[in-house]
């Protein structure tokens, strides 16, 4: 196969797995930065503690994340065909990916949001602060660069799950590398693929990293700074004020 051949094939299938991978990170996104905060909060000692519900959503996040992708996929067929009309395609290739995401995600947030300092909650709380406000201007802000660490890493196993997706059909790079590379014989191809994604994970891996560091340098897991930003007001020194403004929030 020449290359005026492979182009058109590699350029529709690398547009397929970003087209299939951006949406389920977004939807593993959504779904599972709520799930990771609420497994905190209902935890021993959290400011929703529920240890009946922390165990319930803890078994379900634990089902779910020891299922093979493959077997997932197969399994979920019947609920794919409901909610797309098909079970081929990249759009049918979303659901299983995204379900298959938000609890690994999920369990990365929980991770990440634990290593807040406990110390910014209580003074939050001690100022009225309450549970909303606690997640929006403490646990949040002060996890994010652990929090796009994650969300790198969820992309990068997406991508790697899209590509066993492309066995049963899903289109993409895997789909290129099974029929072309593999049942075709055509092993430059393969290697081709594989170049390509080692490329993608390497440039969306770098460009987590360098988010995140960018981030922690801005305040993130620095102790006084977060502090500061959250108490300061009109005058900074002034206690009345930092009421004031944390008041408002709530």
């Amino acid at each position: 196969m020449t290359w005026s051949e492979m182009q058109p094939l590699l350029s529709q299938a690398c547009w397929d797995t970003l087209y299939m991978v951006g949406w389920s990170t977004l939807i593993a996104v959504v779904g599972g930065l709520p799930l990771g905060i609420l497994l905190v909060l209902t935890d021993r000692g959290g400011l929703l503690q529920n240890l009946s519900a922390n165990k319930v959503i803890g078994q379900v996040v634990n089902i779910a994340r020891s299922m093979p992708f493959i077997i997932l996929m197969v399994a979920l067929m019947n609920f794919t065909r409901t909610i797309t009309g098909t079970t081929i395609g990249r759009e049918a290739a979303i659901v299983p990916l995204a379900i298959g995401a938000i609890p690994f995600f999920a369990r990365l947030v929980e991770t990440a949001v634990r290593e807040v300092d406990g110390g910014l909650v209580e003074a939050v709380q001690s100022m009225g602060g309450n549970t909303w406000t606690v997640v929006r201007r403490v646990l949040v802000p002060e996890s994010l660069p652990s929090l796009i660490s994650s969300a790198t890493t969820t992309v990068v196993a997406l991508i790697g799950y899209s590509a066993m997706a492309g066995t049963v059909g899903a289109g993409g790079l895997g789909d290129i590398a099974i029929r072309y590379g593999y049942q075709r014989f055509e092993t430059g191809l393969m290697w081709i693929t594989v170049a390509i994604l080692a490329v993608v994970i390497s440039v969306i891996q770098f460009a987590g990293d360098h988010a995140a560091r960018r981030l922690h340098r801005r305040g993130g897991h620095s102790g006084a700074a977060p502090r500061l930003r959250l108490l300061k007001a009109g005058t900074p020194t002034t206690a009345e004020a930092a009421t004031a403004d944390v008041g408002k929030a709530v």
